[in-house]
């Protein structure tokens, strides 16, 4: 069974493997996720079998019949004949792990493994349950030393018959678990998402981003024991939101990327010790920004206090209709491309988030 077991899970592991793409640029895939796992769909997997024939009739050829025997009148033509009484076909729905998930994405993509900081400065308490004690709450209670201690009681007290071996422990023979707590350096990080939602934001520009932060989430969860998201909106001007807002909430009114930059360089003073946090930056918009002067003021932020304090800084430009695109080329011109200290990529459609993830997440920071 175990053999088996491992065969099918391989066998569903090279299936997702094989359409992760389509995976990663379908949103039905991100409302299937529930309690650390996601369901996912996959065409029937056929495991091979005997299939036996109807015996109940004669046959002509190998069996038995005469010359001029009428034979059977074959299959039914579809919509013809009587109702059937086996399942059709459908597809298979199987369990998969967000840490399996996220292992998948590593091999397809080949990523790195991260090396995080401020792993000096956090500790995380881990409890240990390695001892035994007398005394104790009822939901630590040991059972099997119980048991143990009042076995040996009985026998010892002459009390035990083999022939009717009933055993009540008594308060004395109840023994407790006990734990002592570890402290073992670990390291937190936080993600902040900021997303342009002015009016050339459209609603599928907003699923892309999405679709984007849900596979980023995935893979960064496994790489940190403590992981915090925060969300950012703007326009012309700037605020903090939960992250139903952050994908549903549209605008109308003009850009200011400064403003998204200014807010999320106040909540890491205020909440992220960039000495004890790791911290990853991710922006995604059409491109439009208001003035050069804004861009200007972008550009200085950025490579005075933002660069120095964040594990990855992220520019994800999202194709729209209505966005002209220039602040992707504002950030080259400035920074270069291929420029180590800022991660830049150009988000066309959906088939393009896969590409994405290998910039964003590419470089192991």
């Amino acid at each position: 069974m175990d053999s088996d077991l491992n065969r099918f899970r391989k066998i569903v592991r090279g299936k997702i493997k094989k359409e992760l793409r389509r995976f990663i640029s379908s949103g039905d895939l991100v409302g299937r996720q529930g309690n650390k796992r996601v369901t996912i769909p996959l065409p029937r997997i056929d495991i091979p079998h005997f299939s036996f024939g109807n015996g109940e009739k004669g046959g002509v050829g190998q069996g038995e019949g005469e010359v001029g025997e009428e034979v059977g009148q074959g299959q039914p033509k579809p919509g013809e004949g009587e109702a059937g009484d086996q399942a059709g076909e459908h597809t298979l729905e199987v369990d998969v792990s967000l840490e399996e998930l996220a292992a998948i994405l590593s091999e397809e993509l080949e990523l790195p493994n991260i090396e995080p900081k401020g792993k000096e400065n956090i500790e995380d308490k881990k409890y240990k349950y390695s001892g035994i004690q007398r005394q104790g709450p009822e939901s630590l209670r040991h059972f099997k030393r119980t048991y143990k201690e009042a076995l040996r009681r009985s026998i010892s007290s002459g009390d035990y018959n083999p022939e009717n071996p009933i055993i009540i422990p008594v308060k004395e023979d109840r023994r407790f678990r006990s734990y002592r707590i570890t402290h073992e350096k670990t390291a937190n990080a936080v993600i902040l998402y900021m997303m342009d939602v002015s009016g050339s934001m459209g609603d599928e520009q907003k699923e892309i981003v999405r679709l984007t932060a849900f596979w980023l989430d995935t893979w960064l969860s496994t790489q940190y024991k403590g992981l915090e998201r925060r969300y950012i909106i703007h326009d012309a001007t700037a605020r903090e939101v939960d992250s139903d807002t952050f994908y549903k909430t549209k605008e109308s009114g003009g850009t200011l990327i400064s403003s998204a930059y200014k807010l999320a360089l106040k909540m890491i003073e205020d909440h992220f010790n960039p000495s004890e946090w790791n911290i990853y930056l991710f922006h995604f918009s059409d491109g439009d920004n208001w003035s050069g002067n804004d861009t200007a003021d972008c550009m200085k932020i950025i490579e005075t206090n933002l660069l120095p304090i964040s594990n990855l800084f992220a520019y994800g430009q999202v194709e729209s209709r209505y966005g002209s695109g220039q602040f992707l080329r504002d950030l080259h011109k400035h920074f270069g491309e291929g420029n180590e200290q800022i991660t830049t990529c150009q988000i066309k459609d959906r088939e393009s988030i896969m590409d994405a993830l290998k910039v964003f997440l590419g470089k192991g920071k």
